[in-house]
C-alpha cells in the first residue's frame, strides 16, 4: 500500500506537468504564432523543445515547492500531497476549459497549503508569502512597466526606419525571443514537478531532505511538460495572443523577451515560482498600451485577473475535499 502511494505521487505529479504543459503552451508561442512569426506545428515543436531543455537549467525553484509545508511521514502525508496534485490539477482543467489563462503554478501552490490544512500540516506561512504572494502581485506589474518602457525604445529607435522591413526583421528575432519564453517555462514550471515529487520522496523517507533532486525525477518532469506543451493549447493561445490586443511582431518580441528575462531573474536570483502566465499577460498588455490604452481590451484583462484572484483559493478548497475524501480510502 505504501509503495504503491509513492507510485500515485509520482504519476499523478506527471499527470499535473503534462496539464500544465497543454494549459501553459501559449504562455511561450501565443504572441509568435498570433504575429505569424511562426507556424503552429512549429511553434509548439519549439516550445516542447525548449521546456525539456529548461527543466535541466536548475533546482532552486523545485527546493521552494517542497520547502512549503513538511508532510507527517507515512500515508497521511502521500495522501495530502496527492490530494494537492487533485487540486491542482482540477482547477487546470476547469481555466483551461474556459480559456482563462490562470496559473498553475499558483494552482499547485494552493493546492498544498489546502490539503496541508485540511491535513493539519503546518505550513510555512513565511515562504509563502515572500515566494509566492509577493511575487504573484509583483511578476504581472513588472512585466507591464519593462515592456511599456522596452517598446517605447525600440518605437524611438526605429522611428525613421522603413516600417515593413522592420517588422519583418521582429518576426525574424521572434524566433529567438519565443524560444527564450520557452526555456524559462521549462524551468520555472517543470522544477514545480520536480519539486512536489520530491517532496513525496522526502516524505516516504527515499531521498533525505536538502539534497539534490535525482536525474531521472529531473528528466520525467521535463519529458512530461514537454509532451503537454506540444498536445497544445489552443483555447488560450486565443486569449493571449488576440483578444488582449492584436499584436504585431515588434510588440510581441518586446512581450516574450521582457517575460523571458523576469522568468530567469526570478528562478536564479530569487528561487521563486512565479507564474509564466501572469507575466507574459502583463507584458502583454505593457505593449499594446504603447498603442493606445484603448487598443488593450481591458476587458479580458479583468477576466483573467479574476481567474488569478481565485486560484489560490479554489485550488486550495478542491485540495480540501479531496483530503477529506481520500484520507479514509488511503489510510
Amino acid at each position: 500500500m505504501f509503495l504503491g502511494l509513492v507510485i500515485a505521487v509520482v504519476a499523478i505529479a506527471l499527470i499535473f506537468d503534462y496539464t500544465n504543459g497543454f494549459h501553459d503552451a501559449s504562455n511561450a508561442i501565443a504572441t509568435s504564432v498570433s504575429t505569424r512569426a511562426l507556424t503552429p506545428r512549429i511553434s509548439f515543436l519549439m516550445a516542447a523543445f525548449f521546456n525539456f531543455l529548461g527543466a535541466f537549467l536548475g533546482q532552486g525553484v523545485a527546493n521552494t515547492i517542497a520547502s512549503i509545508t513538511s508532510p507527517q511521514p507515512g500515508n497521511i502525508g502521500l495522501v495530502m500531497i496527492i490530494s494537492a496534485l487533485f487540486g491542482a490539477i482540477a482547477w487546470n482543467l476547469i481555466t483551461w476549459w474556459r480559456g482563462l489563462p490562470s496559473s498553475s503554478s499558483q494552482a499547485l501552490i494552493g493546492g498544498i497549503v489546502g490539503a496541508a490544512l485540511a491535513a493539519s500540516t503546518t505550513v510555512k506561512w513565511a515562504t509563502v508569502w515572500e515566494k509566492v504572494v509577493i511575487p504573484m502581485v509583483l511578476s504581472p506589474v513588472v512585466g507591464f512597466l519593462l515592456a511599456y518602457a522596452l517598446m517605447l525604445g525600440i518605437l524611438w529607435g526605429f522611428r525613421h526606419k522603413n516600417p515593413s522591413r522592420t517588422q519583418r526583421g521582429f518576426r525574424i528575432a521572434q524566433v529567438g525571443s519565443a524560444a527564450a519564453m520557452s526555456l524559462g517555462h521549462g524551468l520555472q514550471d517543470a522544477q514545480k514537478t520536480m519539486g512536489i515529487i520530491a517532496l513525496a520522496l522526502i516524505t516516504a523517507g527515499y531521498l533525505p531532505a536538502g539534497t539534490t533532486i535525482p536525474v531521472w525525477v529531473v528528466a520525467a518532469s521535463a519529458a512530461s511538460i514537454s509532451l503537454g506543451t506540444y498536445a497544445g493549447g489552443w483555447r488560450i493561445m486565443r486569449t493571449l495572443g488576440r483578444r488582449i490586443i492584436h499584436l504585431d511582431p515588434a510588440r510581441g518580441f518586446a512581450a516574450e523577451s521582457v517575460a523571458a528575462s523576469v522568468l530567469f531573474i526570478s528562478a536564479f536570483v530569487f528561487k521563486a515560482p512565479i507564474s509564466t502566465t501572469q507575466t507574459i499577460t502583463g507584458a502583454i498588455m505593457g505593449v499594446g498600451a504603447t498603442k493606445r490604452i484603448s487598443a488593450v481590451r481591458w476587458g479580458v484583462g479583468v477576466n483573467i485577473a479574476w481567474a488569478w484572484v481565485l486560484t489560490l483559493p479554489m485550488s486550495a478548497l478542491m485540495a480540501a475535499m479531496s483530503f477529506y475524501i481520500l484520507r479514509p480510502i488511503l489510510t
